[in-house]
């Protein structure tokens, strides 16, 4: 039998445009074969340069985009997140979370070690006892492990990732 916390599960250290792309093809699969998902994806806009390549999120259940990006960073920091963007896409996660099977969060970053962004999302996924699949960076894995102690730590794989939700899904 597995673990609580074996439903929780981060990509660790990869890089983010590799595993929004895995992401992409695991979710677009899973909710072919039935699966309902709530969660947002980040997907690139706007120049290359910025700190945070993500420039929106992309919420799984509706579609709608997020813009998560400034044009320029406020003064005194190098940080372009626009977090009212990420916090009006958690909104819309945290209204899809009790229908879901599965919970996609983009990625557990900046803003969430600050209890802000997705992290009401994140909060709420591991209170209703709903599988998460998010991304950490090697950064923020002392946050994270301090959200989710315990938590399994995956590659940035399409096979290991699948062999972590088949197992989830066949509990």
């Amino acid at each position: 039998m597995a673990r609580a916390t074996d439903k929780i599960a981060a990509v660790v250290g990869a890089n983010s445009a590799i595993t929004q792309s895995l992401f992409v093809t695991l979710v677009a699969e899973w909710q072919a074969s039935g699966t309902k998902i709530a969660g947002v994806i980040a997907e690139p806009h706007g120049p290359s340069d910025r700190t945070c390549t993500a420039g929106l999120l992309r919420d799984i259940t509706s579609g709608a985009t997020y813009q998560i990006h400034l044009d320029a960073p406020p003064v005194g920091t190098s940080c372009d997140i626009d977090a009212a963007g990420v916090e009006s896409a958690c909104a819309a996660v945290l209204k899809a979370l009790p229908a879901c099977d599965l919970v996609v969060l983009s990625k557990f970053g900046k803003l969430e070690t600050m209890h802000a962004g997705l992290a009401a999302a994140f909060e709420a996924a591991v209170t209703a006892h709903k599988p998460v699949l998010t991304t950490v960076s090697e950064r923020h894995r002392d946050s994270w492990n301090a959200l989710a102690p315990g938590a399994v730590s995956l590659p940035a794989d399409e096979a290991a990732i699948r062999a972590w939700w088949r197992d989830i899904r066949d509990q």
